[in-house]
């Protein structure tokens, strides 16, 4: 989350997201993009805490199905930071992505 925050604030890793097609500072346009981006990574990181008893225990029977859908982007991203173009984007986040698919199966399967 905080690296689509550095992007929507202007950090110049453009080359690290995205496939690496926007080197540098993202354009206005990409900027929000990485907001959206931050909101989704957001409200997915809210969804495991649900899940994980730590928060709004109200949601939580809620959580036992939403929490695929997390699981599922985790997987979605894990494999497109695996085949990124951009090495420098596959080398940082491939490892990242793949340890949150893990540790969301983890969550979801409790």
């Amino acid at each position: 989350m905080l690296f689509q925050l550095a992007l929507a604030l202007g950090a110049p890793w453009g080359e690290m997201a995205m496939g690496g097609k926007f080197p540098g500072r993202f354009s206005p346009k990409l900027r929000i993009s990485a907001l959206v981006q931050l909101l989704l990574l957001a409200l997915m990181a809210l969804i495991v805490l649900i899940r994980a008893g730590l928060v709004f225990s109200e949601l939580f029977e809620l959580s036992k199905s939403v929490i695929w859908f997390v699981v599922a982007l985790c997987v979605v991203s894990a494999i497109l930071n695996t085949i990124t173009p951009s090495k420098k984007e596959r080398m940082l986040w491939s490892p990242v992505t793949i340890i949150l698919v893990i540790c969301a199966v983890v969550v979801a399967r409790s």
